[in-house]
C-alpha cells in the first residue's frame, strides 16, 4: 500500500466524522447531557489526529496524479490550498476539544468559552472540509462540475479566502531566518511534551509515589502547548518541502507512531483510572502498560525524526 491508497482510504473520515461530531455536540448542548458531549469532543480530537496523515498523503496523491491525461492542476492546486485551510481549522478545534476534555476531567464540566468556541469552530470546519472533499472530487470526476461545459477551473472556490499551500511554502524554504526559527521552536516544543509524558509516565511506574495523579494532570496543558508546537512546526517543515518525507520510510513510521501515541494520551486525559491515582498509592496494571507504551511510542516518534536524514531520501 501506498501514500495515494492511503489517501483514498482515509480522505472521507474527517469530512464524516466532523459531522458526525457535530451531530454528537449539538445533541448534547440542546439535551443538555455531559456525557454525549464528551463523546463529541473525543470525536472532533480523534478526527483532528486522523486529519494529519490524510492532508500529507494527499501530497503523495498529487504527486502520483498531477501528469495523467484530463487531470487539471488548477483543480488540483484549489483543492490543496481548500485542504490547508481546512486542516487547520480542524486541528484548531481538535485543541479546543482536547481543553474541554481536560477541563471536565479537572472541574466535572467543560468551560463555557470552550464549548462555545469549540461549536463556532466545528460549525465553520465542516464547511471548510466539504469545500475540500467537492474540490477533492472534481480532480477526477469532473461530471459534478458546476454545468456540462463547465472547464476544468470553474467552480473551484474563491482563491482570496483561502490558504495558498505554495505561497506558504515559498516563505518557508525562500526566507533565510524562518526554517532555522522553526527548528528553534520544534525543539522547545519537544522538550515541553517530553517532559510532561515522561513525568507521568514515571508516575504511573512508581516513581515519585509521594505525588497524585491530579497534580501531574495540571500540567498536561503544558505538554500539549509541546505537542501543538511541534505539530505547527512540523507541519511548516512539510509544506515547505513535502517531496522530502513523503518517499521517505522513516516519515511513515513517525507519523504512525505519532498517531498511536496521540491516542494513547486521551487515556491519561479523560479516563478514571489515572485520576484516581492518590498520594502513596500504586498504579494499576493497565495504567502501568500504557505509561510504558507511550515511552516506547515517543522514543520511536523522536527516533524515526532522527532519522529522516539516513533512512530514505531526505534532505
Amino acid at each position: 500500500m501506498t501514500l495515494p491508497h492511503v489517501h483514498l482510504l482515509v480522505n472521507h473520515f474527517p469530512i464524516i466524522g466532523t459531522v458526525i461530531g457535530l451531530c454528537l455536540f449539538l445533541g448534547a448542548l440542546i439535551g443538555k447531557s455531559e456525557d454525549l458531549k464528551r463523546a463529541g469532543l473525543v470525536v472532533f480530537l480523534g478526527i483532528a489526529l486522523l486529519t494529519i496523515p490524510t492532508y500529507q498523503s494527499g501530497n503523495a496523491a498529487q504527486d502520483a496524479i498531477k501528469n495523467l491525461p484530463g487531470v487539471s492542476a488548477d483543480v488540483i492546486e484549489a483543492h490543496q490550498n481548500a485542504a490547508l485551510l481546512a486542516y487547520v481549522f480542524m486541528e484548531i478545534t481538535g485543541a479546543f476539544a482536547w481543553f474541554g476534555l481536560w477541563q471536565f476531567r479537572r472541574n466535572s464540566r467543560t468551560g463555557r468559552g470552550t464549548v462555545s468556541a469549540v461549536l463556532i469552530l466545528s460549525v465553520v470546519t465542516v464547511g471548510l472540509m466539504a469545500n475540500a472533499g467537492n474540490l477533492g472530487g472534481q480532480i477526477r470526476h469532473p461530471e459534478i462540475l458546476s454545468g456540462p461545459d463547465a472547464p476544468p477551473t470553474e467552480g473551484i472556490g474563491h482563491p482570496r479566502l483561502g490558504l495558498s499551500a505554495a505561497a506558504v511554502g515559498g516563505f518557508i524554504t525562500g526566507v533565510r531566518w524562518v526554517w532555522p526559527t522553526l527548528q528553534t521552536l520544534h525543539f522547545m516544543g519537544l522538550t515541553l511534551l517530553m517532559g510532561v509524558v515522561f513525568l507521568v509516565d514515571l508516575r504511573m511506574l512508581g516513581v515519585a509515589k509521594s505525588v497524585s495523579f491530579a497534580t501531574l494532570h495540571r500540567l498536561l496543558p503544558w505538554g500539549m502547548l509541546g505537542f501543538s508546537l511541534n505539530l505547527l512546526t512540523g507541519m511548516c517543515y512539510f509544506i515547505g518541502a513535502p517531496n522530502q518525507y513523503i518517499h521517505n520510510v522513516s516519515f511513515y513510521w513517525k507519523m504512525a507512531l505519532m498517531m498511536c501515541a496521540g491516542v494513547n494520551a486521551i487515556y491519561f486525559t479523560v479516563f478514571d483510572e489515572p485520576w484516581a491515582l492518590g498520594p502513596g498509592e500504586d498504579a494499576p496494571l493497565r495504567s502501568k502498560v500504557i505509561a510504558v507504551s507511550a515511552v516506547v511510542l515517543w522514543v520511536g516518534v523522536m527516533f524515526c525524526g532522527l532519522m529522516l536524514p539516513f533512512i530514505g531520501n531526505a534532505f
